[in-house]
Order: C-alpha cells, then structure tokens, then sequence
C-alpha cells in the first residue's frame, strides 16, 4: 500500500462471497493431490509406501477425488453466479491493460471491483474448471455417456486440463498473498483497507464508499 494503511476498512467480499471462494479452493488442491496420485501414484509411491499402504491410499485418494468433485463444482457455479456480471470487459479494463496493471512504477490505473487480471483468472477458472468438469463427470460414470474413444479422450483431456489449471492457480495464489500487501484480507476478513481499495479498484472504492461507512 503506497500511501500506507489507513487504519480504516470496508468491506469487499460477503461472507456468500468468500464461501463461494473457499469452497472452490479448498476442494482443488485436494483434487490437483489426488489426482496426481491417480497418474503418478503406482510409479513414484507404490516403490516406497509397499503394495498394501499404497492399496489403502489409492483407494482413499481415489474415493477423494470423486467425492470432492462435485464440492469443487458447486463451488464454481456458485462463483459463477456471484460473479459473472463484474467480470464483464469494459472500458476500464482497456486503460489498465495500457498501463500493464501498474506493473512498472507506482502508477495505480483506475479499476472496477475486479480488474483485467482478476477478469481474466475468473473466466481461466470458469472455462477450464467446467471443461474439467465436465470431463470428469464422463470418467465418473464410465460407459453411460459415450465410448471407449470418448472415455479415452475424456482421461487425456482431463489430465492436461488439470495441469493448466493448477499453473494458473499457483499463480492466483502468490499474488493474493505473498505478491499484494493486503490482498488476502479480503478473502481473510471480507474487509480492505480503505487506502487499498483507492489504490487498487479505484472506481470500485469510490462507488463503495459513498455507500459504506469506514469502519476502524
């Protein structure tokens, strides 16, 4: 924060919101683990937990990652309809994109309540955690919705989908917390620092704070 904390906040997120949010992220890395081991397990851990332990893990893992599937859906469709009508492109996104987001120098370019790079990681999870989805839903119920060639295509797709989404997330995941002072309050709390909010969704901040009352 250039011009330091205020020492007041508003909020940002309701708690729907940022059930939305962690739904969806904390059902992934269960997902991304479990899933790996459904690809890699039997070559890299079977050699070392033994047959019977790695046996009860593959079938844990497994009973995992079907499970916790459709909590990661749910979670999506949800931040899918919490969200989608502030994830529009408009002509802010245009001025920010000119500036790189205020990348170079201490320039913060004027931002709605998300900006281009949050609009573009939204529709990223949105597309690709569908496709994902959808994909797995195929491999989840083999057979009922296609054949063998589709089952096939369904595995290979939904690995290499995986794969991208979970580059993508790495890199939500730094700046919403190391990369960006006082980024994950808003998902911590719900609540910003009003200095924050100016710096960061300017034009977000300036609607909201005509209608919030800071709070210390």
């Amino acid at each position: 924060i250039d011009s330091g904390p205020s020492g007041y906040t508003i909020q940002r997120f309701s708690g729907l919101d940022r059930f939305a949010h962690w739904l969806t992220a904390i059902s992934f890395p269960v997902l991304a683990v479990t899933g790996l081991n459904t690809a890699f397990g039997h070559t890299l851990l079977a050699p070392v937990l033994g047959a019977s332990a790695f046996a009860a893990w593959a079938q844990t893992a497994k009973m995992l990652h079907n499970y916790t599937g459709f909590a990661f859906m749910a979670g999506m469709l949800l931040t899918f309809l919490l969200w989608v009508k502030d994830n529009f492109l408009s002509a802010a996104d245009i001025v920010w994109l000119r500036r790189f987001g205020g990348l170079f120098g201490h320039e913060h370019p004027p931002s709605e309540r998300f900006n281009f790079g949050q609009k573009t990681m939204f529709w990223s999870v949105i597309l690709l955690g569908g496709a994902l989805s959808f994909t797995g839903v195929l491999m989840l119920f083999p057979f009922v919705y296609t054949d063998v060639q589709g089952m096939q295509t369904a595995t290979l797709v939904h690995g290499l989908l995986g794969a991208f989404f979970f580059s993508a997330i790495l890199a939500h995941i730094y700046i919403g917390t190391l990369g960006m002072e006082g980024a994950f309050d808003a998902m911590g709390s719900g609540r910003v620092d009003v200095n924050w909010a100016k710096e960061n969704h300017s034009l977000w901040a300036e609607d909201e704070l005509k209608k919030q009352t800071p709070q210390p």
